[in-house]
């Protein structure tokens, strides 16, 4: 009988998946992430395409262990860790880290734990999705790239007089949005008000009707209005009068 070996993020869901898959099958889990950028260390080359460094995470490597062991004697086997990029990104780690071999590996996802949902998956494997794995890497990068170097600098700006121990930190979503409206309000707050004017005339159509409407000076001669002072206008009125 071919052996495969199935491998899931959650110990309780490799249980229940081991029992709808039978004899055959081995499942192990992963339990989340196996492998992440370095702690102590930014773990990113920026000067070479911002490629990024991993190491295995703590407590990890037992578990790495027990997949290598088990994907010795396995004909295939089945990734099926959770059907989104962080999923993908977590089966490629796992294939990267225990050296798995390529020719064995299988893509699976499923969106519910039911015995006909993870037997349709097996039966209809896939690769894996390399957009999907990029664009986890991407996240974790810039993630990275922000809080790795702007923490350090939060904590050491409002740490004093702090409530609470808990780690300041920052993210590449509120540290963007806190830039963006910082730049607005300096922006605003070097706003130089300057006193403008603006032109409009209610006029007649020399109709029947004799039909009124409000007209407003857009241009003179293809130009914008300079209208700052009361004189300017007054000036532009006694132009409009000598040219009727």
């Amino acid at each position: 009988m071919p052996k495969h070996l199935v491998i899931v993020e959650s110990p309780a869901k490799a249980k229940t998946i081991g029992k709808y898959l039978g004899r055959g099958y081995t499942v192990r889990a992963s339990v989340g992430h196996v492998r992440d950028l370095p702690r102590k260390d930014l773990g990113v080359d920026i000067e070479h395409g911002f490629r990024p460094t991993y190491q295995v995470s703590p407590g990890k490597r037992e578990v790495l262990d027990a997949i290598r062991e088990a994907a010795r004697d396995a004909d295939a086997i089945y990734l099926a860790t959770d059907p989104d990029r962080e999923g993908e990104a977590i089966a490629w780690h796992v294939a990267e880290a225990a050296r798995l071999e390529r020719d064995k590996l299988r893509r699976v996802t499923f969106h519910a734990v039911t015995k006909a949902a993870v037997q349709e998956a097996i039966a209809h494997p896939r690769e894996l999705d390399r957009d999907l794995i990029d664009a986890q890497q991407a996240r974790r990068v810039l993630d990275r790239l922000v809080g790795y170097q702007i923490s350090p600098l939060l904590s050491s700006a409002i740490r004093k007089g702090y409530a609470t121990r808990k780690p300041l930190s920052a993210g590449r979503v509120q540290s963007i949005a806190l830039r963006l409206v910082v730049e607005r309000e300096r922006e605003i707050r070097a706003f130089v008000p300057e006193e403008y004017w603006t032109l409009e005339a209610e006029l007649q159509r020399r109709t029947p009707e004799k039909e009124r409407f409000r007209a407003r000076l857009f241009k003179i001669a293809g130009k914008d209005p300079d209208l700052h002072s009361k004189a300017d206008v007054d000036a532009i009125l006694g132009d409009l009068k000598k040219a009727t």
